[in-house]
């Protein structure tokens, strides 16, 4: 039994350095590792003394001795001082292992916690055995900025396959390039100002079926109607109409069954490529799927009278160039639906808590839209967004206090490197997975102060105007030499050549949607929303960030509201 042991634990120490250098994922690395190289083994020992029990019998005791060797290993390996990570602080159970941020993720609290963790152990925490999260904004601008970290491998997980093709899970750089050249034409500047006629036929839309509302009317849930309608026009040039009544689409359900075992796989990738196998598994995600593919086959037979981004995703904008194939246009249709739509809806919901949780806020915004468009001047007007400092300043804090994709997407130090070093102080060896933690950055006071984890949109105004800011009263009687401002740290849309690429359009989307609402309601909370129990009282955010989930995308807090049509302001 010695010499079993002794025999078992020195296969388990040489798989052990195979499986820490070559970070396997797919099922049939992980049989390999831990199924056949026991059966081998025993096999091996079947005609030598140490195999009198038979093959069956001898491989009963080491496959046990095996597989406990390699774990012990394995954690004695991750909490000692020659781990790569070793130097990085963070809870003994997530340096052992990912199920432990895979457990705490369902709740939806992940971001809180996280930031909790850098509360108590500084700006680089180790989340995972080979994992950090950073809060460092010098750090955000080497992982994201150009030429940037290429992605990590939690998409593995999130799409249950091994090296997605969705665009935004592409790990090498030059492919990712090369997909996103399409996303750039289709969001250019010229292709979003004709976008513009979608935006604005689903704001009107949106108002007109307000105005027809009685009573509490769940914001929340049109903003959501408002954010996939467009969507669907932009993408694919319509499909949906929720905002009439008529659609039946259950898209969000499909979402929100998707997203919150979606986020534990991320976590743990393996098991989600292995399960990945499972049809009930799998149901969800497929779902998704199929029901962007139907939106991508009905496009490509309708076709479009004026270009919509498919139109760009699919080669029509250029002939000369090779046709986009059926499957890489169903993937994009997912990325659009889900980057686009949620992540818009997100920022709009939070955007209006957040208003309504602050009526002065809302009082001047309203009174700057009132400014730039009185009675009678179109609010689906876009020429005016760029003058109107206030507005940019509401949505930029909004984001910044509730960013629709709190904890950033994963980064990757390559295998195959060198390491990546960071002002002499901060080394990533490879094979490091990185987090940018958003939410953790734009709540920390050494980049957003005063008023961190409040709501204060003044902050954008004042930080390019230092003469402004010696005229206004800051918060909490904060001195102006305490003020402080780093935009570097607001990731809202993350940084460089993997950044969002549709953050002209989201922006002006967002601006519409505000103007056009503010310009022809006045907004009030419900009672059943408000602190105070009375209509127009103040909106509850401590629950609305309660109940702020993070599983990649949100999951959000309702926003009942009662509205009035303002007179003399209908455009």
């Amino acid at each position: 039994m010695r010499e079993l042991v002794a025999l078992a634990g020195t296969t388990a120490l040489v798989v052990h350095q195979v499986i820490r250098r070559y970070q396997p994922y797919t099922p049939f690395q992980h049989a390999s590792f831990l199924v056949l190289v026991p059966a081998l083994l025993s096999s091996a020992l079947a005609p030598s003394p140490l195999g009198t029990r038979g093959p069956i019998g001898t491989l009963l005791i080491v496959f046990p001795l095996y597989v406990s060797s390699l774990g012990i290993l394995v954690i004695a390996y991750r909490l000692s001082p020659f781990h790569p990570l070793s130097r990085y602080p963070g809870p003994v159970v997530a340096r052992i292992s990912k199920f432990w941020m895979a457990a705490l993720s369902l709740s939806g609290d992940q971001h809180k916690y996280i930031k909790s963790l850098h509360e108590r152990y500084g700006d680089v925490v180790r989340t995972g055995p080979n994992e950090l999260s950073v809060r460092d904004p010098s750090a955000a601008s080497v992982i994201l900025g150009s030429p940037g970290l290429p992605k990590g491998t939690h998409f593995y997980g999130r799409m249950l396959e091994y090296k997605p093709r969705m665009m935004i899970a592409i790990h090498d750089h030059d492919e990712h390039a090369r997909r996103r050249r399409p996303w750039l034409r289709g969001l250019s500047p010229a292709a979003v100002k004709g976008y513009n006629a979608f935006i604005a036929q689903r704001s009107a839309q949106m108002c007109n079926a307000l105005e027809e509302q009685s009573g509490v009317v769940r914001l929340d849930e049109w903003v959501n109607y408002f954010a996939y309608d467009f969507m669907t026009d932009m993408a694919f040039g319509g499909g949906s109409e929720l905002l009439s009544g008529q659609g039946k689409d259950n898209f969000w359900a499909i979402l929100d069954g998707n997203m919150r075992m979606a986020t534990v796989f991320g976590h743990l990738p393996w098991l989600g490529i292995l399960l990945g196998y499972v049809p009930a598994v799998v149901a969800p995600v497929t779902a998704l799927i199929d029901r962007c593919a139907e939106f991508a086959r009905a496009r490509v037979k309708r076709g479009s009278s004026k270009p919509d981004l498919f139109h760009y995703l699919s080669g029509e904008d250029d002939p000369s160039r090779p046709p986009a194939s059926e499957y890489q246009l169903i993937d994009d249709g997912i990325l659009a639906m889900v980057a686009g739509a949620d992540t818009t809806s997100s920022a709009m919901t939070s955007i209006f808590a957040c208003l309504l949780s602050h009526p002065e806020t809302y009082n001047r915004l309203q009174a700057e839209v009132d400014k730039y468009y009185p009675p009678g001047e179109d609010p689906l007007d876009s020429r005016h967004h760029k003058e109107m400092s206030y507005l940019n300043a509401v949505i930029n804090e909004g984001l910044r206090l509730f960013p629709p994709v709190p904890g950033g997407t994963q980064r990757m130090v390559p295998a195959d490197g060198q390491g990546t070093a960071i002002n002499g102080l901060l080394y990533f060896p490879p094979g490091t997975h990185l987090w940018v933690h958003t939410w953790s950055l734009h709540r920390d006071p050494r980049n957003f102060y005063p008023e961190p984890e409040g709501f204060w949109p003044d902050r954008w105004l004042l930080a390019d105007n230092d003469s402004l800011r010696s005229k206004v009263a800051l918060p909490g009687g904060v001195s102006v030499a305490e003020f402080k401002h780093n935009g570097s740290a607001f990731t809202a849309f993350s940084q460089g050549p993997m950044n969002c690429v549709g953050r002209a359009l989201a922006m002006q989307e967002m601006s519409t949607l505000l103007c056009s609402l503010l310009q022809r309601f006045e907004v009030r909370t419900a009672p059943e929303g408000a602190v105070d129990g009375q209509l127009g009282g103040l909106y509850d955010m401590g629950r609305y960030e309660d109940e702020y989930q993070d599983f990649f995308v949100t999951a959000r807090a309702s926003v009942p509201v009662v509205l009035q049509v303002r007179q003399g302001k209908h455009a």
